[in-house]
Order: structure tokens, then C-alpha cells, then sequence
């Protein structure tokens, strides 16, 4: 016997058709011997809506929040409906499902009255999308004779107070698993499980970060010690590149934990970039499949970087990112430059994706996301001040439009000309480079370029990625 932690995202469980297709596939698990431990998201859309609930509600909107939650109990209750015979057990769930409800309206209305939505208020309306899609599922499974039961991860997740990206408190965590869901998997249950939520240890609602489900799932796997983890969702596996981009991508038939965390960093919407952290030390395989195509096996993750012809395997990119440059002759010499301008990103709540340095030192850049970057660039002027009056520092600038490429692949380390491929192809296109890093594992290079030429370098640098594939399948 296996135990098996599947996640489902909000379009496997949008409508009535996808959640039989989820409990299709759990039930085929579960006959074939194995215990599954279940973890969903909101049904599509619907955190969306509890987010502007929320918004609506400190703006005294009470027609806009009560509509909104009217809509989102319609969609669970036509699932309900749909999905289960008439009897007490539907008649059960319906009136959960009405309760929750009325619970939001609730929360809503004290917001209405503070006028405010903080962020620890907003994590509690965003929760009730995972608690009412656990327990239609839990619900539509019982329906079929699986022994399910919905879990709140509110009571398994114990995180720390950081409400709308929080940190989970692995100990306490752990224990709260041992305690809760051990004894139900080892009792044949097959639990129903919230994604994206936990709790503080004082049991306030949190959240882990808008598709934390994903890391919901393997923190789930990682403390069940589960054979597995498979990510549902609505695309085949993880690509090449994102076909909207370029309709050539493809499916990558495995990737390593290293290469996906570097895809999922750099854009890659099939994952959340924290989703391997968990399993990584435990060995535990990952994979990536779709909901609406189960019989396609998927992308398989794990830790070991594959020997492959392919020294390119993937591209991916970000958009609405901005570039800052700090510069200045006197900076030559003078230690601590940089590590000031960090913290002064950091006291920002800005995230650094990229950074790149001059040779001489007299400039260095890095990127953050696009609606940081004034805020950043005022926290660095403060921070500098003296340096900026003395012209040791001459500007802090801030390019906007501008966009990240990223090409990954394990391969990359150790093979001579990889850049040089990479940047030829870039300059054949025409597009103009403005600033370029390469980490340590050298398993990603990633260049900063024009958000008009994002498109171009994405399909330039998809193209030696699918140059590398066509050589392994002797095509030629």
C-alpha cells in the first residue's frame, strides 16, 4: 500500500464536470489499495471574489460582498445538486455549505463596520474558498462509498503571523499532522484537505501566498511521508516554454527538483516556486498532470538532474518587473553598497529576483516586481543619503517595461558556450540585453530585456531548446 497526496487546483474543481473527473480519480486510487490524501483549492475564481469581498466590504459596499457571496453559494450548491442524490447527506453538506456562507456575509459586515480589511481579516474571508470546496468533494466522494471526511488545514498548518505569505512552523506542524491526520489515514479515511490555509498558534487564519496550495500539498506529502505527490491542473506538465508565448512548446517528460524551482521562480505558472521545498529532503517524486487528460502520464520531478542532449530544456519569463541600477564612480572600493541597498529593498517588502554587477563596481542592478520599484528606490535614497550628497553615489534609477527570460536546464553546468548560444541568438534578433546573470549551480541564465521584445527573445532561446530535442529524437 501506497500513500499518495494528490493536489487539485481551482479549474480541476470549477464545475460540476471537473469535480467528477477528480472523484474519477481518486476513486481509481483508492481501488487500486492505496490511501490518497486529498488537498484542493478554491474553486476557480472564487478567491478572486472573496479578495474584492473583501475590498467591497471596507468600502461599505454590502450589496457588492452579499452578491458576491450569493454567486459562490450558487456554484457549490449547483455541484451539490448535481452530484449527489437527494437525501440526508445532501441535504448535510447543502446546510454547511449555507453555514460558511453565512459566516462570510458575517465577516464581511464587521470589516464594513472597522472600514478596514487587514491583511489578517482578509486571510480569514480568502479561507472559506478551500473550506467549502473541501467539503462538496468530501461530500461528492461519500457519495460514491469512499470513506472521505473534509480536514481544515487551519488545524494542521501551524504558521506564523506573516497574514497573506505566511511561514509554516515545521515542528508544530508536524505534530499537529501526527495528531489529526495519521490516525485518520490509518484509520481507511480518506482525507479532504484545504490548500492554501493555515493557522497562527493562536488559531487566526493564514494564508501561504496567492497558489500556495501547491505548497499546502507538499507540506501534506513531506509530514505523511507519501510515495507521492501529483499536482493536478489543467495542463499536460510542465513545457518548455509557455505556449501562448510559442505554440511549439512541449511537454518535458522529467525534470529535476533543481530545474523546476528554477522554472517556477522564473514564471513558470504550473508550480508554486516553494513547492519542492518540502519533499526535497525526503526524496519524494513529484509529478505534474492533467485533470482533464488522466491518462496522459505528466511531468515527473525528482532529484536527480537526467543526462540529457537537450542542454536547454525550458524557457520562461516575467513579466511587470523593473529594473533599478545603483551607480557611481566613488562607489569603487567603498564595502557595504550593496548589502545597504538590499536591506533597504528588503525594509521595502521587496523580493530581489535577479542581480547583476559591473566588473569595476562602479554600477550594479537588480530586479523586483514592477509595483516595488518606487517604493525601493525611495528606500535606497534614504538609506544612501550621505553617499548620494557626497557623489559617491550619482543616481538611483528605475527602467520600467521591462521583462525577465530565463533558460534552465541541469545540462547547462559544465558545457562550454551555452551563454555564448544563448546571446548569439538574442543579438541575430535584434533584441538589446540590459542586464544578464547566471547563478552558482549554473543551472539558469536569465537576462533582463524590453517587455516589447519579451516575445521575440522567448521564441529565439525556445528555438536552441528545441533544437536540443529534435537531436534526441533523431529528427535531425
Amino acid at each position: 500500500m501506497q500513500t499518495i497526496t494528490m493536489k487539485f487546483g481551482g479549474t480541476s474543481v470549477g464545475s460540476p464536470e471537473a469535480i467528477t473527473n477528480v472523484a474519477n480519480i481518486v476513486q481509481a486510487e483508492v481501488e487500486r489499495g492505496n490511501r490518497v490524501v486529498v488537498v484542493v483549492s478554491a474553486m476557480s475564481k472564487v478567491t478572486d471574489a472573496l479578495h474584492e469581498s473583501a475590498k467591497m466590504a471596507a468600502a461599505r459596499n454590502k450589496w457588492g460582498y452579499v452578491s458576491h457571496a450569493d454567486k459562490i453559494r450558487f456554484r457549490h450548491d449547483e455541484a451539490i445538486n448535481l452530484l449527489m442524490r437527494p437525501g440526508d447527506a445532501r441535504e448535510s453538506v447543502l446546510n454547511e455549505v449555507a453555514a460558511l456562507v453565512e459566516e462570510l456575509v458575517e465577516v464581511c459586515q464587521a470589516v464594513s463596520v472597522l472600514r478596514e480589511a487587514t491583511p489578517r481579516i482578509t486571510d480569514h474571508i480568502v479561507s472559506f474558498g478551500e473550506r467549502l470546496s473541501s467539503r462538496v468533494i468530501a461530500a461528492v466522494l461519500a457519495e460514491r462509498g469512499i470513506v472521505a471526511q473534509a480536514f481544515d488545514a487551519s488545524d494542521l498548518i501551524v504558521t506564523d503571523n506573516r497574514f497573506g505569505s505566511a511561514n509554516p512552523l515545521w515542528n508544530e506542524t508536524q505534530d499537529a499532522i501526527d495528531k489529526i491526520l495519521h490516525p485518520a489515514l490509518e484509520g481507511g479515511i480518506t482525507p479532504v484537505v484545504t490548500g492554501y490555509i493555515g493557522a497562527t498558534d493562536s488559531g487566526e487564519f493564514t494564508t501561504l501566498g496567492r497558489g500556495g496550495s501547491d505548497f499546502s500539498a507538499a507540506i501534506f506529502a513531506a509530514t505523511t511521508d507519501s510515495d507521492e505527490l501529483i499536482i493536478w491542473t489543467d495542463v499536460d506538465g510542465v513545457m518548455t516554454t509557455d505556449p501562448r508565448l510559442d505554440s511549439r512548446a512541449k511537454v518535458l517528460r522529467y525534470v529535476s527538483y533543481q530545474e523546476v524551482g528554477e522554472l517556477a521562480y522564473y514564471g513558470a505558472k504550473v508550480l508554486h516556486p516553494k513547492t519542492v521545498q518540502p519533499i526535497v529532503d525526503k526524496g519524494i517524486p513529484l509529478r505534474v498532470r492533467n485533470t482533464f487528460n488522466p491518462d496522459f502520464p505528466g511531468t515527473l520531478i525528482g532529484a536527480e538532474s537526467e543526462p540529457s542532449s537537450t542542454i536547454i530544456k525550458a524557457v520562461t519569463s516575467v513579466r511587470r518587473v523593473s529594473l533599478l541600477t545603483v551607480s557611481g564612480r566613488g562607489m569603487i572600493g567603498v564595502p557595504g553598497i550593496a548589502g545597504r541597498t538590499f536591506l533597504a529593498a528588503a525594509n521595502a517588502g521587496a523580493s530581489i529576483m535577479m542581480i547583476s554587477q559591473s566588473s569595476s563596481e562602479q554600477s550594479f542592478c537588480f530586479v523586483v516586481m514592477e509595483d516595488d520599484a518606487q517604493p525601493v528606490k525611495r528606500s535606497i535614497e534614504r538609506e544612501l543619503d550621505d553617499e548620494i550628497a557626497n557623489r559617491n553615489v550619482e543616481k538611483v534609477e528605475v527602467v520600467k517595461d521591462v521583462a525577465i527570460v530565463t533558460a534552465v536546464g541541469a545540462a547547462m553546468r559544465g558545457t562550454p558556450g551555452v551563454a555564448g548560444r544563448v546571446f548569439t541568438v538574442t543579438g541575430e534578433n535584434e533584441i538589446n540585453v540590459l542586464a544578464i546573470a547566471q547563478g552558482s549551480s549554473e543551472c539558469s541564465i536569465s537576462f533582463v530585456v524590453a517587455e516589447d521584445d519579451l516575445e521575440r527573445a522567448v521564441v529565439a532561446v525556445h528555438d536552441l531548446a528545441l533544437d536540443g530535442i529534435r537531436i534526441a529524437e533523431g529528427s535531425v
